[in-house]
């Protein structure tokens, strides 16, 4: 699933492209909302919360869309040829003078009230990467309500801090020198741990980079982030792998034995294909017509 930062540029790009013009088409290819007509409507803003994407409405209407794994949205200019995949995936279609905004594999399509947005994102945690600021005191009282939880499932619930993903679940505990599998009440400095997952996706907010290294040559962007069986930057011993979690919800984890010592499983063979969220963030980054 794209990290917060990703959901952030897609929500950048979909603001300047949509916000202030008329739709002058809206095309909904989900069943539930296969009558719905946004067309006339003025877009007020597309903004995100968390890694959810909230498109604002003339008349106090929300379009509500989740990427997940593997949804995405592209924009183009009227009468160039769309890419994004077959048309039998596409699930929406919003329309302006200026451009088309094509919905790939979007899940949890839904339209409400603006005031009512809190039914869908409601039960959120604060927000790494709200304008506002984020509430680090209030997503430390939640991750604390846990103390026997890993630390790396209470980084990713999304209920605790939103935003954060694996990428900077495993790069944050790096830095931190932390096992995933040291439960909340053992961490030493909880605070040190929320303010570097901040600041290492803060990092990475409004550019194409996903690096948390401060490079950002071909495998140099990651301390153990998808380098599972590569020497740990730190000490050279080899980066260990192993998941984390329940299934379906289960994780590949990434986190080197010396410099995070604490409990945790028999790693993964070394030989194991290394998988994660990062392929698909980097995807949608880097693509000219994908937001």
């Amino acid at each position: 699933m794209p990290e917060g930062d990703t959901v952030w540029l897609v929500c950048a790009r979909l603001d300047d492209a949509l916000s202030g013009d008329v739709l002058t088409r809206t095309d909904f290819r989900v069943p539930q909302l296969a009558t719905a007509d946004l067309v006339g409507r003025r877009v007020v803003e597309t903004v995100p919360r968390g890694k959810h994407i909230l498109t604002r409405l003339e008349g106090g209407v929300t379009l509500h869309t989740h990427l997940r794994m593997d949804g995405s949205w592209h924009l183009y200019r009227p009468g160039t040829r769309w890419g994004g995949g077959p048309d039998h995936q596409i699930r929406l279609i919003l329309s302006t003078s200026a451009w088309d905004a094509i919905g790939y594999r979007l899940h949890d399509v839904a339209l409400l009230e603006t005031e009512r947005e809190d039914d869908v994102v409601g039960h959120l945690g604060p927000d790494v990467l709200a304008e506002a600021g984020f509430d680090a005191d209030e997503a430390l009282r939640r991750i604390r309500e846990q103390p026997d939880r890993e630390i790396g499932q209470a980084l990713l619930d999304q209920r605790n801090l939103a935003g954060i993903g694996n990428l900077y679940k495993a790069e944050t505990l790096f830095v931190e020198r932390l096992s995933p599998w040291t439960s909340v009440a053992d961490v030493p400095d909880l605070e040190a741990v929320v303010r570097t997952a901040s600041r290492l996706i803060r990092r990475n907010k409004g550019h194409a980079s996903q690096s948390t290294t401060g490079e950002t040559g071909r495998d140099r962007q990651h301390y153990v982030f998808e380098r599972g069986g590569k020497p740990c930057r730190r000490c050279g011993v080899p980066v260990a792998t192993a998941m984390q979690g329940e299934a379906p919800y289960d994780r590949i984890t990434y986190w080197c034995l010396h410099c995070q010592p604490g409990p945790h499983p028999e790693p993964l063979p070394r030989s194991r294909p290394r998988s994660g969220s990062g392929a698909y963030d980097r995807r949608v980054r880097r693509s000219g017509r994908t937001t």
